[in-house]
């Protein structure tokens, strides 16, 4: 990247940052919370616990396919040759491996993990199936590590309701994201008490919507109910 364009491209993100308008407090604990969430609330909901490598073979269980439809989930997103895929909170790559062959031929896929663990079951499954569009990405808790402007498209299955700084983690994601490209939350219905997912694991659309009202770069686009548990929530990045 040219100096210049460079600098240009740091007033601009400067300026998004500033455009943005955080809750206040940003976060606040609490001692009463529920024992499956970390006692940290954000604009009043309570963060989920992280799921650990340990539970990775939940991710792959056969059964998956059928409860979630996982094939309705991937048509939905309106996948196109050539596209460049984030695979936020990718765990073993599930989602990635079914995503690759919609992205075809051009595409990548990159899995971003905070677990290296988890970036180990991705690579080591990658391999055993011959794919190698897919790119391991170690991320932090509060950073993606996603380079500026590189993703055509951003997925969150079942992952947003868990991230610790979820205000700084789309901060970063949006900055990630091409103008015109699209984050992607798939989460279980927080408004429906009969899908049999722990309270704080689950999250309603309004709720969604409230968390990422104070991102002045994206607007909602459309959200999709056609799934047995989940609703797929889909925001646009502004041009």
């Amino acid at each position: 990247m040219k100096p210049l364009i460079f600098l240009l491209a740091l007033v601009v993100i400067a300026l998004a940052d500033d455009a943005a308008k955080p809750p206040s407090p940003r976060y606040e604990t609490r001692e009463l919370h529920d024992r499956n969430g970390i006692g940290k609330f954000y604009m009043g909901r309570e963060i989920a616990h992280v799921m650990g490598h340990q539970a990775a073979d939940w991710l792959e269980r056969p059964e998956r396919e059928q409860e979630e439809r996982t094939d309705k989930m991937v048509a939905a997103l309106g996948l196109k040759p050539g596209m460049a895929v984030a695979d936020i909170g990718c765990g073993t790559g599930y989602l990635a491996e079914r995503v690759v062959p919609r992205i075809a031929p051009g595409g990548v896929v990159y899995g971003v993990d905070i677990q290296q663990e988890m970036l180990d079951l991705l690579v080591k499954k990658m391999k055993a199936k011959g794919i190698e569009n897919v790119k391991p990405i170690m991320g932090e808790e509060a950073d993606p590590k996603l380079e500026w402007e590189t993703c055509d498209m951003m997925v969150m299955v079942d992952v947003y309701h868990e991230f610790e700084f979820p205000y700084e983690m789309i901060r970063k994601l949006i900055f990630g994201l091409k103008k015109g490209g699209q984050i992607v939350f798939v989460e279980f219905r927080g408004e429906d008490p009969n899908v049999p997912i722990k309270l704080v694991h689950k999250m309603t659309e309004a709720q969604v919507k409230r968390e990422m009202a104070v991102h002045p770069e994206l607007e909602w686009v459309e959200t999709k109910k056609e799934l047995p548990q989940q609703h797929i929530i889909f925001f646009r990045k502004k041009k």
